[in-house]
């Protein structure tokens, strides 16, 4: 029988989190693994393998309670746009964890799940694909910079203490209807841009009614490629890092193969959902994230391309019993 394994999962109960601890304790090759979830805000109902420890990393003695006989460290909990508590939880509690983990004897990885914000992702151009030597090229406000903050910590542990470490930068992270609503002209959009500010409120339900599909234009007038990854395949990318010596101590793009081109997407839907489009013009650029480290040394594929991203989404049915949750407004 293989060793008993724990990880400790923070930012537990948040869209990631709660899909990659249902996935691990569903596969046979991870049945040796306990998930100890760290909960802040919310906290998972009790099953089996599952442990639960309350509060957050931001406090020291809550750290180093929780890292207690752990062997990994999958790190989600994020603050987004909040300057009140940003630092504290994003830097402070990353350091408080880090230093945890590098004394403790039976610490084995640590899994920071970063983002393309720490390389400002749409906000710059980047003329040619994006790989993990990009330099970080934090956007206006202080969740991008703490991104960027957190992917140089992990690395210069790496550099100072020879920590087994590994970040997988993940761009726009879709899940259920996610996809669709990133499209929305009303106040239920997903995401950046916000469509309704840009046309005027008038406007803009006027093409609520008429289904009509933005088409986002580039600085430079042209049709703009955004990432985007599929919260199943980062699940899998993940999955496939944990315990894989080739993971150790190295980044990597996790995305959809291309990114999706909003020109092809406004096609897609005219022609599959009959939806008007209405092209809208932006300050951002392009970008194209290449995911070959992580295909090559992970061994791993993204499943959803465009036209999978947009059927999941579009045929997604709610129950009543799960709400549209808008994690990450506009």
């Amino acid at each position: 029988m293989p060793q008993t394994k724990r990880i400790l999962v923070t930012g537990a109960t948040g869209k990631v989190g709660q899909v990659f601890i249902d996935r691990l304790l569903a596969e046979p090759q991870f049945e040796h693994f306990i998930v100890r979830a760290l909960c802040h805000n919310r906290v998972l109902d009790p099953r089996d393998r599952l442990e639960i420890v309350q509060g957050s990393i931001e406090q020291r003695p809550l750290v180093e309670e929780a890292i207690c006989d752990v062997t990994h460290v999958l790190h989600l909990a994020t603050s987004k746009e909040s300057p009140d508590t940003i630092m504290d939880v994003a830097i402070k509690g990353l350091f408080w964890m880090l230093e945890t983990c590098r004394t403790s004897p039976t610490f084995e990885q640590f899994i920071l799940i970063g983002g393309d914000a720490s390389i400002g992702h749409f906000h710059y151009a980047h003329p040619i694909p994006v790989t993990e030597t990009q330099k970080h090229t934090a956007y206006p406000g202080c969740y991008a910079l703490s991104k960027v903050l957190e992917e140089v910590m992990l690395e210069q542990y790496i550099i100072q203490y020879g920590l087994n470490g590994c970040c997988l930068r993940a761009p726009w992270i879709m899940e259920k209807d996610d996809f669709k609503y990133q499209l929305s002209f009303g106040d239920d959009v997903f995401g950046a841009p916000r469509w309704r500010d840009l046309v005027g409120a008038e406007q803009a339900d006027k093409f609520i009614e008429t289904e009509t599909v933005p088409v986002m234009l580039g600085a430079d007038g042209r049709t703009i490629k955004r990432n985007f990854v599929h919260i199943q395949d980062l699940v899998s990318a993940i999955l496939h890092a944990i315990d894989n010596p080739r993971a150790s101590q190295q980044t990597f793009n996790i995305c959809m193969d291309e990114p999706v081109d909003y020109g092809e997407l406004g096609e897609y839907l005219a022609a599959t959902r009959g939806c008007p489009t209405v092209e809208i013009q932006t300050p951002y650029c392009s970008t194209w994230l290449d995911n070959s480290k992580a295909r090559f040394l992970l061994d791993w594929r993204p499943e959803y391309d465009l036209k999978k991203m947009v059927e999941a989404a579009w045929n997604y049915q709610r129950a009543a019993d799960d709400p549209r949750i808008i994690w990450y407004p506009g």
